[in-house]
């Protein structure tokens, strides 16, 4: 299959920097690679991404996803944990995995002339994982114990009722830990089967680079690769939040009212104005300082120390949402401020300093997120992953410097279905 190279309009230390994507052929499958030649340190790296694989797959086993990538940090079954990392140590080298919402992702990194050690270590743990009944019981110790922890933090407890809120029914309205009691009732097997089924050979993104050519790094991963069994590839599924606002209380001996906040938006992955979400988002809430709710909320009322929202696009699943901390006794008014703003935000829309502001920031802004190869290679991994053409993000922000006020408004107007808030709150009960 021919290649397509790209070339970024990146200048790096005088040198234009250009991503390829690419395939591997493994039999009959063309598993397809993101890469970048960096020959600025002489180190290499390879994630392997496994597509719906993540905790969105949890089902009736909350939790398992994250439970699997740790397992994974345990070695193979024939050399053990402690035998494993010892030989990875003595080489400098990095392996571990982790899961996400949508993928579960192998990720090895090393310097240049222990990288073939590093991938043949990598081809071992894919195909024996420590599975062992010592292992398991081991991991489920330390996510107890984990959880345990969780009980008293009480930004994780308002946030995860708020996800239980906005997504009910659908595969993000737990916790991708899981919860205590998911974590006891997991078996060993469940975890076993879940990575039968979830990781497969048809399922797989590769994004590389760093110092080695493309044909060397596919030669190299070849064997690697081999090592995953054939599966199938799915379709993944897009759910929509909660247009019902809703609103929870959490009781807790708390010093502050932990107030998070969400709503739908109405946006999926590959809207052609993701670029007008992106500048509304950081007028609305997502900038810090010169936002309009840290400028209300803290800085016009003393509320609260710092006020957030964001809007989030992705694959599976879309939202609004935002947070804040106040004293318990302001938690009414904290809130009332938060509603009213964010319907007065799309109702009148943002200010041409406003956007101007959003211009300087985004635009100025872009070098410092290119700067280095794993920027660069997850920024070029987004695109691909999302079905846009390489350089999208370059797109955007051309799209961004023409934007214009009642084109940023109208946009703004359209969305009012942020305004639909739902309420997750921890606070300490009121005396009376």
């Amino acid at each position: 299959m021919k290649k397509l190279i790209i070339a970024l309009v990146i200048l790096l230390q005088g040198v234009v920097v250009a991503q390829e994507i690419s395939h591997i052929k493994v039999g009959e499958v063309a598993v397809p690679v993101v890469f970048e030649k960096d020959t600025t340190l002489p180190i290499a790296s390879v994630q392997i991404v496994v597509q719906n694989a993540g905790s969105m797959e949890d089902k009736e086993h909350e939790g398992i996803a994250k439970f699997l990538a740790a397992m994974l940090g345990e070695g193979t079954k024939e050399t053990g944990a402690t035998a494993f990392a010892e030989e990875l140590e003595f080489r400098a080298i990095s392996l571990d995995a982790h899961a996400g919402v949508e993928t579960l992702v192998f990720e090895v990194s090393s310097l240049k002339e222990q990288f073939p050690y590093a991938l043949e270590m990598l081809g071992k743990l894919v195909k024996s994982p420590n599975f062992s009944k010592e292992s398991f019981e081991k991991i489920k110790l330390l996510t107890l114990g984990m959880l345990s922890n969780k009980e008293s933090d009480f930004d994780y407890i308002a946030n995860l009722n708020l996800q239980k809120l906005i997504f009910k029914e659908t595969p993000f309205a737990h916790p991708y830990s899981g919860e205590v009691k998911s974590i006891k009732a997991l078996k060993l097997k469940d975890v076993e089967t879940f990575y039968k089924e979830r990781v497969s050979l048809q399922n797989l993104i590769i994004v590389a680079g760093g110092d080695i050519e493309l044909e060397e790094l596919k030669t190299m991963l070849l064997p690697v690769l081999s090592e995953f069994k054939h599966g199938h590839i799915k379709a993944m599924p897009y759910f929509d939040a909660n247009k019902d606002a809703k609103e929870q209380i959490v009781y807790k001996e708390s010093e502050q009212a932990y107030i998070y906040f969400g709503a739908p938006f109405y946006m999926k992955s590959g809207d052609s104005e993701a670029y007008k979400a992106k500048v509304a988002s950081f007028i609305l809430g997502e900038s810090g300082f010169g936002s309009r709710l840290m400028e209300e909320v803290r800085v016009k009322r003393g509320l609260a120390y710092s006020s957030y929202s964001r809007s989030s696009i992705g694959k599976s699943h879309s939202s609004f949402t935002g947070h804040l901390q106040t004293k318990n006794e302001n938690l009414e008014e904290a809130k009332k401020i938060v509603a009213q703003e964010i319907k007065r935000f799309v109702e009148q829309g943002a200010t041409q300093e406003e956007l101007d502001q959003a211009k300087r920031f985004l635009l100025g802004s872009e070098p410092l997120r290119n700067e280095t190869l794993s920027q660069r290679l997850s920024r070029a991994f987004f695109e691909y992953y999302n079905g846009y053409e390489q350089g999208h993000s370059n797109q955007q922000l051309e799209k961004i410097e023409k934007l214009t006020l009642p084109e940023l408004n109208a946009f703004i107007k359209k969305h009012d279905e942020i305004t639909a808030l739902s309420f997750s709150v921890v606070t300490k009960r009121e005396k009376h």
